[in-house]
């Protein structure tokens, strides 16, 4: 039992980091229909942008934090504007690939800028507490902690701002939007915005419990996809439950199992709940 309840634990604060990496990339789903695959280079860059914050400016973490959500928010406008912004109406795999372009450009970017070898970042709540058997540090309950605050932070900004309501509405129905005077470019601009800068949240809230290195965007990115597929293409509420849903299965099938194969579980997953509901677990026949 107290294997088992460790796990939970694990899976829970793995599955708050992807969680939020699937918001973000479901809102960009949401107005361009097309998956961002740089997005877990964002991410990636989110880390190092917290690490040389506190490292060569001597900054806490808190601050680094919130500085690197703000760097990343700003990238991503300037990705969105440079970017997809003027492949909006050419077909889905030039943006696709214009994505695969951009994520190799920032790795090797940061290859060339901070070297090609891992980094940790100081933890700073290194704390370790226990409740019934189960060993807990501070840092891993604060990455569950801000998880859950960002994603109420997040829904409340989209279903009680005018903000919010035009996102979701250009979402729902491009074309619409625009005929009701909508500005989709802003929209689409401030979208990214929010998405890099969770990006950048999730990648900081984690880089104290694990090593950042140039290539850890890969992987997590298509994660991300698969956990936005489980929940349903759009939907938000799927991609929360789509990411805590895969954290879990990671780690009790890294427990119990193999941790050597965690990563496969997650393909496991995907092809058993297609199998079972093809749009997802909140998606829509169309």
């Amino acid at each position: 039992m107290q294997l088992f309840l460790q796990q939970v634990f694990n899976g829970i604060m793995i599955g708050s980091t992807y969680a939020i990496v699937a918001l973000g990339l479901t809102l960009v789903f949401g107005i361009l229909h097309v998956p961002n695959f740089a997005h877990g280079h964002l991410y990636m860059l989110g880390a190092y942008v917290t690490f040389f914050m506190m490292k060569l400016y001597g900054l806490s973490f808190w601050p680094a934090l919130l500085i690197s959500m703000l760097v990343l928010a700003l990238i991503g406008v300037l990705v969105e504007r440079i970017v997809f912004r003027p492949l909006i109406n050419q077909a889905h795999i030039t943006m696709f690939i214009s994505a695969i372009g951009l994520l190799m450009l920032i790795e090797n970017f940061v290859i060339v800028a901070w070297g090609p070898r891992a980094h940790r970042i100081q933890n700073p709540y290194p704390t370790i507490v226990r409740v019934f058997g189960i060993t807990m540090t501070h840092q891993r309950i604060i990455v569950i902690a801000a998880a859950v605050i960002l994603m109420v932070l997040l829904q409340l900004f989209i279903k009680k701002t005018i903000v919010g309501t035009t996102i979701e509405a250009v979402a729902q129905d491009r074309e619409g939007a625009l005929m009701m005077g909508i500005s989709v470019n802003r929209v689409a601009g401030m979208t990214f915005a929010i998405s890099s800068a969770l990006a950048a949240a999730a990648a900081s809230l984690v880089a104290p419990i694990f090593m950042i290195s140039p290539t850890m965007g890969g992987l997590l990115v298509m994660k991300a996809m698969i956990i936005i597929i489980l929940g349903g293409m759009g939907s938000i509420k799927g991609a929360i439950l789509g990411g805590y849903i895969l954290g879990l299965v990671e780690a009790l099938g890294g427990g119990y199992l193999s941790a050597a194969y965690k990563d496969v579980f997650a393909f496991g997953l995907l092809i058993a709940v297609l199998a079972v509901k093809p749009t997802g677990l909140f998606g829509k026949e169309k």
